[in-house]
């Protein structure tokens, strides 16, 4: 459907595989293709996206039939009934003991900074034996938020001191470029895998090619790779 893979249906909603690079609105960017404009041109009038992900973020994307189904999925977001859990190739080495980053950032672009939490454990670390950068080491991460504020995971791993790799808004230019070059991972190293509304769904995502093919050639795998 619309040129997108299908992960779940039912009579309420539809959770799509986002490729990354492909944004959701069309929003301040001036490209002709994304999710809301293939909706319209197939003229699929039932059906509207009821939370984002970033272009560059790949994953689970949930679509609602008709306005009914968008408010209680809306309601569940605004009772904290939505887990969402996202996988991330970092910069530098990151403990497996889970951490709650507690930092207030803003809801929306622009907007004022508002409270935001997201639990961070390390899954596995790796380090990039040839580099000439003076951290070698990278981990892949797993991320839940509990609330959903802008760029809310991309903010707070940077926070943390391990910015996701491909970021040009968070990151470091340097590790972006040699993990590009080297392994070639030229997109934004984060992944929506998991999408859970209590009573409603539970829906993963498989890592796609273009972020599971360099992490195998880092060494680093995923629990379901």
């Amino acid at each position: 459907m619309i040129g997108l893979t299908v992960l779940y249906e039912d009579a309420k909603f539809v959770v799509v595989d986002k490729p990354s690079g492909l944004a959701v609105h069309r929003g301040a960017s001036a490209d002709e293709d994304d999710i809301v404009t293939r909706l319209v041109r197939a003229k699929i009038v039932d059906l509207r996206p009821v939370h984002r992900l970033d272009r560059g973020t790949s994953g689970a994307l949930v679509l609602a039939r008709g306005p009914d189904a968008a408010r209680e999925l809306g309601r569940a977001f605004e009772e904290g009934a939505i887990e969402k859990t996202y996988v991330a190739l970092v910069r530098g080495a990151v403990g497996t003991e889970e951490v709650l980053v507690d930092y207030a950032i803003p809801r929306d672009e622009g907007g004022a900074r508002v409270a935001a939490r997201t639990f961070v454990r390390g899954i596995a670390t790796a380090e990039l034996m040839d580099s000439p950068l003076r951290e070698r080491r990278y981990s892949l991460v797993e991320a839940r938020p509990v609330t959903g504020r802008f760029h809310q995971v991309r903010r707070h791993v940077k926070h943390l001191g391990h910015p996701v790799i491909g970021d040009a808004n968070y990151g470091r230019s340097e590790h972006n470029r040699l993990l590009r070059e080297k392994l070639g991972l030229s997109r934004l190293a984060l992944h929506a895998s998991r999408i859970r509304a209590k009573g409603l769904f539970d829906v993963g995502s498989p890592l796609p090619a273009d972020m599971a093919n360099p992490l195998s050639m880092l060494g680093l795998r995923t629990r379901e790779g």
